[in-house]
């Protein structure tokens, strides 16, 4: 019995891994890019953090720093990946040049903070 619902639950993983795969070769390549620069925000956070779990928090304010900068631009981009996605309705008047230059600005807001907090 254990042996049947384990090669299900393979199965299952299988087809959703391979319906998300299908679905996700029909998103536009902006929206791809966007997914890219995120996983890199996130990846370059979560290595501020392990750096920090091994070597130590000395400068702890340039920690926080690093992260919430990573964080806070993931965040924007996730915006900005809604923004300019053609199948969401509610952002359908917004033009992609508009929610651009938000996110520039926005960013650039973000950025200035934490040059701030860094001291």
């Amino acid at each position: 019995m254990a042996k049947s619902s384990s090669s299900s639950t393979a199965k299952d993983a299988q087809a959703l891994i391979q319906s998300l795969r299908s679905a996700y070769s029909a998103t536009p390549t902006n929206l791809k890019i966007i997914d890219l620069y995120v996983m890199f925000a996130i990846f370059t956070g979560l290595i501020q953090v392990v750096y920090m779990a091994l070597v130590g928090s000395f400068p702890f304010n340039s920690f926080l720093s690093g992260v919430l900068s990573c964080i806070g631009t993931a965040v924007l981009a996730v915006c900005l990946r809604i923004q300019v996605n053609k199948e969401n309705k509610e952002f359908k008047d917004l033009p992609p040049e508009r929610a651009f230059a938000d996110f520039v600005l926005c960013n650039l807001v973000l950025h200035l903070v934490i040059m701030n907090f860094l001291g």
